[in-house]
C-alpha cells in the first residue's frame, strides 16, 4: 500500500509538529550553526526542520522534495520565513549547484531510498569543502525497541508482526551508512543516538486520533483501515499512564564532513 506523497490529501501530514528542543540541542553540538550561511534540507517534507534551522540562525535554507504536494504544504508552513525557499528535486538529483551548501540535512529520508550511495554522492557534490552532512534515520534496532508509554512505535510491531518485516526491509544498518560515507570520501564520521520527543499529548484520545489519521507515520499506510482500528484499540489498552503522554522515537544521527 504505502503512503502516496504526491497526493494532495497528504500535503499537511508532515507540517503539524515543531522540532523538539532535544533535536535542536543535538544539532548545536554537532554543527557550527552560527557559521552556516546556506543549508539544504533534502526530503524536507512539510518544512518542519527547515524552519528549525532558520530559527537556529542559519541565514539561508533551501528545502528540496520530490513531491509537489509536500512542497505546497511546506511553503504554507514556512510562509513567515523569508530565508527559506523550496524547490522540487530528489535526493539523487537535487538540482542544486556544486559546492553550494555548508550544511546538508537529510532527516527521515534514507529509509525511502535503496541506492544510498547515489544519495550520499549527491550530498557530497553539493557540499562545499569542510561542509557538514547530517543524516538522521532509524536503524532496525531503533525501530524495534519494545513499546511503552513513551515509545508508541514499538506497539506497531507487537500488534502487527508483518510491519516488523516491512520496517526491517526498508531500514539501513549503521554499518552500511558508515562504510558508504567512507567510500565516497567523507571524513570525521560521528554517530550518536537521540531520543527525540515527537509530541506531547495531554489526553490519550489525542494520541489515538493522531494514529487514526496516520499523521506523519508512513509505516501506518502499510495497513488498511480495519487493521489500523485494531492497532489503535491495542495501543489504547496497552498504555498505562493516566497523565500526559510524551511520545519519543529513537533515532541514529550520522555526521560526516566533506
Amino acid at each position: 500500500m504505502g503512503i502516496d506523497f504526491h497526493n494532495k490529501d497528504n500535503q499537511t501530514t508532515y507540517t503539524t509538529r515543531h522540532a523538539d528542543h532535544s533535536w535542536i540541542e543535538t544539532m548545536k553540538e554537532l554543527v557550527p550553526i552560527t557559521s552556516i550561511n546556506k543549508a539544504a534540507d533534502i526530503g524536507c517534507g512539510g518544512g518542519i526542520y527547515a524552519k528549525a534551522l532558520a530559527d537556529m540562525g542559519v541565514t539561508s535554507v533551501i528545502g528540496v522534495d520530490f513531491s509537489e504536494a509536500m512542497l505546497v504544504g511546506a511553503t504554507e508552513n514556512c510562509k513567515q520565513y523569508h530565508q527559506i525557499t523550496f524547490k522540487q528535486g530528489n535526493a539523487l538529483a537535487t538540482g542544486l549547484d556544486d559546492d553550494s551548501c555548508q550544511l546538508v540535512l537529510e532527516r527521515a529520508l534514507i529509509h525511502h531510498i535503496q541506492d544510498v550511495k547515489a544519495c550520499f554522492q549527491e550530498a557530497y557534490r553539493i557540499l562545499e569543502d569542510e561542509g557538514v552532512y547530517i543524516i538522521q534515520d532509524r536503524t532496525p534496532e531503533d525501530c524495534l525497541l519494545k513499546g511503552d508509554d513513551c515509545h508508541i512505535r514499538g506497539y506497531f510491531f507487537e500488534c502487527f508482526p508483518k510491519l516488523k518485516e516491512q520496517e526491517i526491509k526498508r531500514r539501513h544498518s549503521s554499518e552500511l551508512v558508515v562504510e558508504t560515507l567512507k567510500e565516497i570520501g567523507f571524513n570525521e564520521i560521528t554517530e550518536v543516538n537521540l531520543w527525540e520527543t515527537r509530541n506531547v499529548y495531554e489526553l490519550q484520545e489525542q494520541l489515538l486520533n493522531d494514529l487514526r489519521a496516520r499523521t506523519g507515520r508512513s509505516i501506518l499506510h502499510e495497513i488498511d483501515d480495519e487493521e489500523l482500528n485494531d492497532l489503535v484499540n491495542y495501543i489504547d489498552q496497552a498504555i498505562t499512564t493516566e497523565s500526559s503522554i510524551v511520545e519519543k522515537d529513537r533515532w541514529t544521527i550520522w555526521k560526516a564532513v566533506k
